[in-house]
């Protein structure tokens, strides 16, 4: 079987709360980016697989530096897997992850726990899937993408991909296809024309490409200061510890793909776009989720179960300063960070996921008058 994927990147809460949070009118928000993610796991996808692992982090930091009319955006993302043999014959080999969300912990806990097995792919059942069952906005202002990777022709499935795609722009919602090989042959098995016919952009990457990670030094303090960002979380509710505990999983994950993953993860976690006010009081608090005085002594860590009503309010504070200093630090070195790797970085044409989406994502991005540093 030749290798093929297909990655639906529509760029990044608590999994009990990710339909609340998928529709984000819901709350009121504006300057949306919604991304979706539809990764094929057949065969031979472990390289773009672990490339979507390793650069999750680059994809959300870049996109957390957009503006549009000054403000940050507000950044959801959703996972598709499709192609598996383990998936269901009857509904096309697709499987909805996770909805739109920006639960960014969940994300990388989903990916990290993908496997391939050999399967059938099929383009265009997998993006009408996500068109048709995704919480998309209706504002037509907002930025909503899909992004689709792979090698297998376009036309597989019985769900015609130009019905799927011209279903997908009439939605205001753009695809972006990446072919996984050469040029050419994505242009001949059908990838261009299905970008073409949703107003997208076409692009082949090598998804065996080696990830390149420059050290800089400032790696090693902003790693430690990931550390003790996580101790100002407090985790509260009935799952609370057990999203604490997958957040530290997380930070283990990114470290073993290298500890430049990891730089990038502590970098996201300083940003707007690391959300957890379903389980952490310091976030709760601040989106005026929960008051304080109104938790039970058994939705409280131990540490807080025997304060008063104004020990906890005092407690809670005094993590979230700890918090913002913490985060000031990281961004601080973070942009001496990224001063020394463009330094480093020699010019030329850099052939990998990360890259793809984000010169398609800028460009897009671009028309709806957003803004990138």
């Amino acid at each position: 079987m030749k290798q093929s994927t297909i990655f639906v990147l529509s760029f990044m809460l608590s999994f009990t709360m990710l339909s609340n949070k998928a529709s984000s009118n819901a709350r009121g928000e504006s300057n949306i980016v919604q991304l979706a993610i539809l990764l094929d796991t057949s065969n031979s996808m472990d390289g773009l697989i672990d490339q979507a692992k390793s650069q999750l982090w680059k994809i959300v930091n870049e996109m957390s530096r957009s503006k549009r009319e000054g403000e940050t955006i507000n950044l959801y993302v959703a996972l598709y897997e499709y192609g598996n043999d383990n998936l269901s014959a009857e509904e096309g080999f697709v499987r909805l992850i996770t909805p739109l969300t920006n639960d960014l912990d969940k994300i990388s806990e989903e990916l990290f726990n993908l496997q391939t097995n050999g399967g059938s792919e099929y383009c265009g059942t997998v993006i009408s899937e996500a068109v048709k069952d995704l919480k998309w906005t209706e504002d037509a202002e907002e930025l909503k993408l899909i992004f689709i990777a792979g090698n297998e022709p376009f036309t597989q499935g019985n769900t015609d991909y130009k019905i799927a795609c011209k279903d997908a722009i009439s939605k205001g919602i753009i695809i972006n296809t990446i072919y996984c090989g050469n040029y050419d042959e994505g242009v001949q098995t059908n990838w261009k024309d299905g970008a073409d016919i949703s107003d997208g952009k076409y692009m082949n990457i090598d998804q065996n490409q080696e990830i390149v990670h420059i050290v800089a030094p400032q790696d090693e303090e902003l790693i430690k200061l990931g550390s003790k960002l996580n101790q100002t979380y407090i985790a509260y509710g009935s799952y609370g510890e057990k999203y604490k505990m997958r957040q530290k999983d997380q930070d283990k994950n990114a470290y073993n793909m290298a500890p430049e993953v990891l730089v990038e993860r502590t970098v996201t976690k300083s940003s707007t776009q690391y959300k957890n006010d379903s389980w952490d009081l310091v976030d709760a608090k601040k989106e005026g989720k929960v008051k304080i005085n109104e938790l039970e002594d058994d939705e409280l860590p131990e540490v807080m179960k025997n304060m008063s009503t104004k020990e906890r309010e005092v407690y809670v504070e005094k993590m979230a300063k700890q918090r913002k200093e913490i985060q000031e630090t990281i961004n601080k070195l973070n942009e001496e960070r990224r001063k020394y790797i463009s330094d480093k970085i020699v010019e030329g044409k850099d052939n990998t996921l990360d890259a793809a989406m984000l010169r398609m994502i800028r460009e897009q991005a671009a028309e709806k008058n957003y803004e990138f540093e």
